[in-house]
């Protein structure tokens, strides 16, 4: 995959989705011109693509509290998604 613009490597991932909401409504709404909407288009791929890889960071991040014997308190990887 190509490396990402830095605006949208800088975005979170709710302002990234949230653009990338606005472009699909746009997209959708069938009034934009042809070149227009093929850049839009290729922004929201890229923006779908670094929405993807965050949440993939954050599940990677997610971990279960896990009560051992004896009260202890430790942590376990989530269980992966299926």
């Amino acid at each position: 995959m190509a490396e990402l613009p830095a605006d949208i490597a800088a975005l979170s991932f709710e302002d990234a989705l949230g653009e990338l909401d606005r472009i699909v409504r746009a997209l959708e709404g069938g009034a934009t011109k042809l070149d227009d909407a093929i850049k839009a288009y290729e922004r929201g791929a890229l923006l779908r693509g670094h929405c993807e890889a965050k949440l993939k960071e954050a599940e990677a991040r997610v971990e279960r509290i896990v009560l051992g014997t004896g009260g202890t308190v430790g942590l376990e990887p989530a269980l992966p998604s299926q």
